[in-house]
């Protein structure tokens, strides 16, 4: 048996509501969107109520030109009231379904309903209700509407929409069946306009003329829909750009702020396989495996998030990409996705910035009356593959090759040398050509060829 299909309409009010829980679900999982929405929000709301206030105090002016006698007071009164009530709805903004502030918005239209389709109390002739009407006081709901696109959601706009329709048509019709009318009147227009039939119509002051209101209604629905249609285009490139800069935000877990900036504007294609010379630089803490046997769990993370904080900054501070984090141990590169001429001089100052920041997170250690933590460095330049690996789902952007294990065995090999940092030669030579006035080569000593596990031929080395 085939589903039941809903109308268009309620078809129509489900994909409205998919779209809620979406937009919901995404605010929820990406912290960006909801500062995004929320500033928008307050920003858009604010903006709203000063235009409002403005656009309040215009039509206060302009309504003695309209009307210069002293019953204009009344509607100089009511607008202070539309302008606390502005404040107030700015008052209670917040961000998401927020009831109190669909009933302000409600209440904000039934008001203005009301005061459009009743006579001044302190207006002297006497006049048929519906004859209010003649003043075309409809025209103001555009101004309610078109400050809300500043402050509201499009659900919103398109709500506001509704309601002055449905409180219009009330209006209308509460008007014909218990206004006030004077047969008189509409007696001496038929006469007068006997023959012209539309003109007298036009004229009767008693009729309400439900074809003028349905057209209003109409437009006004129309008018709703088209603004409630950009707002949500609005809507939706918020929701993108807040996507971007979660996008940038995982970047500089991984890479300095400045290369952030370069690779989310380069239309190059980073993770293309390619062969390019690198400075790989490896750290970890040693004796680590029995730290974590012998402390609590709590000790050990509280431990690996103060060394990974200042492994990351020298790292970053010093142009490099952080690889991968390895447990204790992390990998970092200078030189990926983009070399430059002082990638080597950039790794063997991370390099020594490390050290220095191990000696001065020690004196804190100590000075709390914990043990202090040794840590070991492996540095080297020379080519390495790198690209996306993996399946599509599951890619990586990887950095590979002979130069990779070479720095990896150097860091290893400190525990023999008893040092704390270990460079390659092709490093040293390379870091020398970087025209920087501080020479961090100084730090180091030449040491004797080693021989790494796992290659036939032994390496020139500088330790520290």
């Amino acid at each position: 048996m085939p589903a039941l299909r809903l109308p268009p309409p309620l078809r129509f009010l489900e994909r409205l509501r998919k779209m809620q829980e979406e937009e919901k679900q995404q605010a929820l999982s990406n912290p960006f969107l909801a500062q995004a929405l929320e500033k928008e929000k307050m920003e858009g709301h604010r903006l709203a109520i000063i235009a409002r206030t403005v656009a309040l105090v215009v039509v206060g002016l302009l309504l003695p030109f309209l009307n210069f006698s002293p019953s204009v007071l009344y509607y100089e009164a009511t607008l202070l009231l539309f302008i606390a009530l502005g404040w107030l709805q700015l008052r209670l903004a917040s961000v998401g379904y927020s009831k109190s502030e669909l009933l302000l918005i409600f209440a904000d239209l039934s008001l203005l309903t009301l005061l459009f389709i009743t006579p001044n109390p302190f207006f002297t002739q006497d006049i048929p209700t519906a004859f209010m009407y003649r003043f075309d006081n409809f025209i103001y709901f555009f101004v309610f509407l078109a400050v809300g696109t500043l402050a509201y959601s499009y659900r919103t706009v398109w709500a506001m929409g509704l309601w002055v329709a449905v409180l219009w048509a009330i209006g209308a019709v509460g008007v014909w069946l218990f206004g006030y009318r004077i047969p008189e009147l509409g007696e001496a227009a038929a006469v007068a306009f006997e023959g012209h039939a539309l003109i007298g119509a036009e004229l009767n002051p008693n009729s309400v003329r439900p074809d003028v209101r349905v057209q209003e209604m109409v437009v006004m629905l129309i008018v709703a829909a088209i603004l409630a249609i950009k707002g949500w285009r609005s809507n939706q490139l918020l929701m993108r750009q807040a996507n971007i800069a979660a996008e940038r935000a995982n970047l500089s877990r991984y890479f300095p702020s400045s290369l952030v900036d370069v690779l989310a504007s380069t239309d190059r294609d980073i993770g293309a396989v390619r062969t390019q010379d690198v400075a790989v630089l490896f750290t970890d803490i040693v004796g680590f495996t029995r730290f974590a046997e012998q402390n609590s769990p709590e000790d050990v993370m509280d431990l690996l998030r103060h060394y990974h904080a200042f492994v990351e900054r020298s790292i970053f501070q010093n142009g490099g990409t952080l690889d991968k984090y390895l447990g204790d141990g992390v990998m970092a590169t200078f030189g990926t996705p983009e070399t430059t001429p002082g990638d080597a001089a950039n790794a063997l100052r991370a390099a020594t910035q490390l050290l220095e920041e191990t000696d001065a997170f020690n004196k804190a250690r100590e000075a709390d009356g914990l043990a202090p933590i040794q840590v070991s460095v492996g540095v080297h330049f020379g080519p390495v593959i790198l690209g996306d690996i993996g399946p599509s789902r599951r890619l990586e952007f990887a950095v590979v090759g002979d130069t990779v294990n070479v720095a990896s065995r150097l860091e290893a090999s400190t525990r023999e040398l008893g040092c704390k940092c270990v460079v390659s030669e092709a490093l040293m030579q390379h870091a020398a050509l970087a025209k920087d006035a501080e020479n961090p080569q100084q730090k180091f000593s030449a040491r004797d060829q080693i021989k790494l596990r796992g290659r036939q031929n032994s390496i020139n080395v500088w330790t520290a």
